[in-house]
């Protein structure tokens, strides 16, 4: 069942159209995740979704309710966790979650903020003051603030931005125990791997539109498999068996080579025949396996992020 659909949604600043008509579904108990650089219009989404803006066109539900007529009903089904951590830093760990449960009106506050400090690893920092915390800790107390009242749907806004990576580490493990637990989760990020890791489904989002949406091993079907990375002594080496392959449109990264064929056998044989027949050895080769990098390139154009983190832009 459909926890969250989006049709046509639109919305612009002044003449700048940041949304264009933006499609998809979030299934109930599932982690989605909008993938997209900066500026991409993640965010814009999100605040539409929780009703902190209005859209300008399309249509939205969440759980059931219209975003644009029954926004009242949404925020008390919903959470959200936005790219900074929302907590007091004067106040204790115990005392940040007994003030949410104090504004929304929880019964027996006190032990609901024992048991969610005990299931988000707190109990030994529950009444340290927030601004001794590490950025892992305050991220999991922000969560922890966002369950209280129990909500079905959590909106995640790239969620672990700025964490190292075991704090990073830490929040996918507790991303993972929502889901598990039924929670319908929908994040937006920049890092292609944690999209890889953690959703269920992902939508690619450049532009102002969804470019594409799938499972990951679905979105890794639209690029070739047949990509090949060769290793040559030098650069010099490796220009003279770009030259031999170039009706492959080879790419040279200094003394690397990556060549991209249809991925069968007779292809293969096709591209190491014409090198053998220039005379190009590689020190070394290996057939590579499409990643989100691949496949966000491909969809938009720009060029992946060179850092070990693999996030998409600036």
């Amino acid at each position: 069942m459909s926890t969250i659909t989006v049709k046509n949604l639109t919305k612009a600043y002044g003449k700048q159209q940041v949304l264009k008509g933006v499609d998809f579904t979030v299934e109930e108990g599932k982690i989605f995740a909008l993938l997209g650089s900066n500026g991409a219009g993640k965010t814009t989404i999100i605040n539409i979704l929780t009703t902190l803006i209005p859209g300008d066109g399309g249509e939205a539900n969440i759980a059931g309710f219209s975003v644009a007529t029954e926004a009242q009903k949404i925020r008390k089904a919903i959470s959200l966790t936005g790219q900074f951590a929302a907590v007091d830093d004067m106040l204790s760990a115990r005392e940040n979650l007994q003030l949410i449960c104090d504004l929304r009106h929880v019964k027996n506050g006190s032990s609901l903020a024992a048991k969610l400090l005990a299931d988000f690893g707190l109990s030994n920092a529950a009444d340290r003051r927030a601004a001794t915390f590490s950025g892992g800790m305050r991220r999991r107390l922000d969560i922890a603030m966002s369950l209280v009242g129990s909500p079905k749907i959590i909106f995640l806004d790239e969620p672990t931005t700025g964490l190292d990576p075991e704090a990073r580490n830490e929040m996918w493990r507790t991303i993972r125990k929502l889901a598990n637990g039924g929670t319908t989760i929908l994040l937006t990020t920049q890092y292609l791997d944690e999209a890889d890791e953690l959703a269920d489904r992902i939508a690619v989002l450049d532009g102002g539109k969804i470019v594409a949406n799938g499972t990951a091993a679905e979105l890794k079907k639209l690029v070739p498999a047949g990509i090949v990375e060769m290793t040559f002594t030098d650069e010099s080496a490796a220009q003279k068996a770009a030259s031999a392959l170039a009706e492959f449109a080879p790419k040279q990264d200094s003394v690397t080579l990556t060549v991209t064929s249809d991925g069968s056998v007779k292809g293969l044989a096709s591209l190491f025949h014409k090198m053998e027949a220039a005379n190009c050895e590689p020190t070394e080769f290996s057939q590579k396996q499409p990643t989100l990098d691949d496949v966000f390139f491909k969809l938009t154009g720009k060029q992946k992020a060179a850092s070990s983190d693999k996030k998409v832009g600036k």
